[in-house]
């Protein structure tokens, strides 16, 4: 039986989905058994359900905190006691920064401290991978009726999260003649995990043997796909493919991790948080979240399946750089790519250039 076991990653995968319907999950950590939902899906239903079964603690993240005017109890995170005359309302209103300038005074703060805050971190990291706001519920149900769910033992998420699965598998490639070159193929990788599958186009025939001409592009429906001009994605984007084409051969991957690795839905909220007059960065941290959440590594694996050690790297990012070398990937040369400045980005990639690093 244990050869059809979900592993690790498996696990993590399931919990990510079950948090993103609104359901909730069970982390085991030694005696003690932490029932967890998503602060952003889960249903009043199931919240009243949880409450019934405890006293209900919320955890959010420092950059959280921080936008609250509060301090993470954690380091890296916040618990707090849910008020027992307080509902769903005030929980999602904690979590979400939207109303944060409109309802200032939130509150009130009961910190949790001491104890362990494990099952909390892991919370929270499950809801990053979900893509929904990082901020999570938990009730101690140790001792009571799961309601159906199955406990996961808490250190083997752990692992799994810190060590997240880079190891890809090539589903298909195809010809197909793109605008800049008719030769050129697209092959579709999929992550151990099956989650968002990534893919790389490749132009001519590089040379295995040499540094590839390279571009490692995070997904931007916005800009990419509708031509948005808060962004230079979409340029870059176009830039680079006629780059390689000029070039003769090279790789352009396009990682399905938009919004720096926060997904669209929250994307949008970070551009809703910049209407009120923040930044790039000051929105992530408000909603939560790094300033940067992506994972670079699956470019680099990708770029070894299909044969390659080294690259001449297409990017204003050093981190797109360091991220590379400390995955295995020879970095040649770093090419600049400046493009797509316009009126309304202007202040978007002075932010990138002063606290993201971005050469500019």
């Amino acid at each position: 039986m244990m050869s059809i076991a979900l592993t690790p990653f498996e696990q993590v995968a399931r919990m990510r989905s079950d948090l993103r319907m609104g359901a909730a999950v069970v982390l085991c950590a030694g005696d003690k058994q932490w029932m967890a939902a998503a602060s952003e899906t889960i249903t009043p239903e199931r919240f009243d359900a949880m409450r019934a079964m405890g006293a209900l603690e919320l955890t959010i993240t420092d950059w959280r905190a921080k936008t609250l005017s509060t301090w993470a109890t954690d380091g890296d995170i916040a618990r707090f006691s849910v008020p027992s005359d307080k509902g769903l309302p005030w929980v999602q209103s904690m979590s979400d920064p939207s109303d944060d300038l409109s309802n200032p005074l939130k509150g009130p703060f009961s910190p949790i401290m001491g104890g362990s805050a494990d099952a909390h971190r892991v919370a929270l990291a499950i809801c990053k991978l979900a893509h929904l706001l990082p901020s999570a519920i938990l009730v101690d149900v140790s001792g009571q009726d799961l309601c159906g769910l199955d406990a996961v033992e808490l250190d083997v998420i752990q692992q799994a999260i810190a060590d997240p699965a880079t190891q890809l598998t090539e589903i298909s490639v195809a010809n197909v003649p793109l605008r800049v070159s008719h030769a050129s193929r697209v092959h579709v990788f999929r992550p151990l995990d099956g989650g968002e599958e990534h893919y790389a186009i490749e132009i001519g025939n590089p040379d295995r043997s040499k540094p590839v001409l390279s571009r490692l592009h995070s997904a931007c429906f916005t800009g990419d796909l509708i031509g948005s001009l808060k962004c230079d994605c979409g340029p870059q984007l176009n830039a680079a493919l006629e780059n390689i084409a000029a070039d003769g051969a090279g790789v352009l991957l396009y990682m399905n991790q938009e919004g720096r690795g926060i997904g669209l839905a929250n994307k949008m909220r970070a551009y809703a948080l910049q209407d009120q007059g923040f930044d790039t960065v000051e929105a992530n941290h408000r909603l939560g979240f790094e300033d940067d959440e992506r994972n670079f590594k699956l470019g680099a694996e990708i770029l070894r399946l299909m044969g390659f050690s080294s690259v001449r790297l297409m990017t204003n990012n050093p981190a797109k750089t360091a991220s590379m070398e400390a995955a295995g990937i020879s970095v040649a040369e770093r090419v600049t790519l400046k493009v797509g400045e316009n009126a309304h980005n202007h202040e978007y990639l002075k932010t990138k250039a002063k606290k993201s690093g971005h050469i500019l």
